[in-house]
């Protein structure tokens, strides 16, 4: 007998929209067909007419239950209001980060992760490695190991982001491009992927010490230090060493027109380059950070300008951007206000919940975006890109059954109280058209007229295995 059946809405599946009704069984779907010819003894069946019927949210870069730089022993909120905020914001997915640094080996980061997250996610879930600072030789070739894991991506950075001598011994985040090597030629010859946050920390620092002596180090000068040039040098530094090994590689948060750019030099080259940007990025510029709360709006990278904001869209919608993430750091307004400096703002925001949301109204509603290229950079693309696919981000026969409806009659003015985690959003006030209504995880439905059913045991890891065609050439 078929379990659950969504019938009358807008279906997106990998081979068009239609009016097509999806058949559950279980945590699959087994049947995507016409109205009417599916068998009518059926479990349950929900009402989609007037819906946008897509598959559950992935999100591809979330920090969870994470140490928060500059503020000790303080971490970012744990998996359990994360994951309830990501399936009432329409995501069933999430890929967070195992942390590898000094001692601990990706062994011991991945166990760190388990001990995390079993038993505490409501939504599905998985892990990149995170690599820092000074990577030693051991851990280096313990990469294939992972790979083979199911954990196929890994995430350095290129800068310390914050002013390296307010960085305690030990804490530092850059990895050389000498380790970055030793990672590429590993990835590159064991199936993994490269994530990248990519600044040029030579012109980063300069330019911290630069805003100090002009007695300019007000937080809204943060996008001064965490320019346009940064991301330009870096972006091609590591494109350079990615072509060199023939790793492949993903660009986190795309932040300015100049990293763009590079990432479609190097498409058009077709070299496996892949990039994604945030949804606060296309949505503000810098100039919100001058407003009496401005820090909230701050994430690593930082805005850049109205030109910049343009061009991330044009990214989305005309290619060289495959998939929108959050860099989700959450943590109380208190902390958010508390740095107030260029050498104390902190990064990170509530976004977990609002990124499917304000995705479909801006794009789809306001651009014209098809319902198909939504469905690519807001799951499907990163499914594909990290491995998940065709597991996750699609209606196809198989697939998990991750779903979303979309009411695209909701239209308002959104409120704090309309979102379920955290005391403050930049959000606040923002027009929406369109949002979920209705997440459905592996069959089970988990948010539905505002009301939540999910449990904590519900959310399972997911083993991700990149296809080759991902890794050879720019697929998606």
């Amino acid at each position: 007998m078929i379990d659950l059946v969504i019938r009358g809405g807008q279906v997106v599946t990998p081979w068009g929209v239609g009016p097509w009704d999806v058949a559950i069984e279980g945590e699959k779907i087994v049947a995507v067909a016409e109205s009417g010819n599916l068998p009518t003894d059926v479990g349950r069946v929900i009402d989609a007419t007037g819906k946008v019927v897509v598959p559950g949210g992935i999100e591809p870069h979330a920090h969870v239950s994470s140490p928060v730089p500059g503020r000790p022993g303080a971490v970012t909120s744990p998996p359990e209001p994360v994951s309830r905020a990501a399936l009432f914001g329409g995501t069933t997915t999430l890929t967070d980060f195992a942390i590898q640094q000094g001692s601990v080996d990706i062994p011991g980061a991945i166990a760190e992760r388990t001990f995390e997250w079993k038993g505490h996610s409501y939504c599905d879930y998985s892990h990149h490695i995170m690599m820092l600072g000074e990577i030693p030789p051991n851990v280096i070739a313990q990469v294939p190991e992972a790979i083979q894991s199911g954990h196929a991506t890994f995430k350095i950075f290129t800068t310390n982001i914050r002013p390296t001598e307010l960085i305690a011994d030990g804490q530092h985040r850059l990895v050389g491009m000498g380790h970055l090597l030793g990672m590429m030629e590993q990835t590159a010859s064991n199936g993994g992927l490269m994530f990248v946050h990519a600044e040029d920390d030579d012109i980063v620092q300069y330019m911290y010490k630069k805003l100090t002596r002009e007695k300019r180090t007000e937080s809204y000068n943060i996008h001064e230090v965490h320019n346009n040039e940064v991301e330009d040098m870096a972006f091609r530094r590591v494109i350079r060493m990615a072509e060199i090994t023939g790793s492949a590689l993903y660009f986190v948060h795309i932040s300015a027109k100049e990293g763009l750019n590079a990432v479609r030099e190097a498409r058009s080259r077709d070299l496996p380059v892949y990039g994604e940007t945030l949804h606060n990025y296309v949505s503000f510029n810098a100039e919100v950070y001058k407003k009496p709360d401005g820090p909230i709006y701050h994430t690593y990278p930082s805005l850049k300008s109205e030109e910049d904001r343009v061009a991330l869209w044009d990214g989305l919608l005309n290619g060289g951007i495959s998939s929108m993430a959050t860099d989700g750091s959450c943590t109380d307004f208190a902390m958010k206000t508390s740095g107030r400096t260029i050498h104390d703002v902190s990064g990170g925001h509530h976004g977990i919940e609002t990124r499917m949301g304000i995705t479909y109204g801006e794009a789809v509603f306001n651009r014209g975006m098809s319902l198909e290229q939504y469905v690519d950079i807001t799951s499907a693309n990163a499914a594909r890109i990290m491995g998940y696919y065709p597991r996750k981000g699609a209606i196809a026969p198989g697939s998990d059954a991750d779903i979303v409806l979309i009411d695209p009659t909701i239209k308002r003015a959104l409120t704090l109280n309309d979102l379920h985690m955290g005391d403050y959003s930049i959000w606040e006030g923002w027009s929406i058209n369109g949002w979920p209504a209705t997440t459905i995880l592996r069959g089970k439905v988990m948010v539905e007229n505002g009301q939540f059913f999910g449990d904590v045991n519900d959310g399972k890891f997911i083993s991700r295995k990149i296809a080759p065609e991902i890794l050879n050439r720019p697929a998606c």
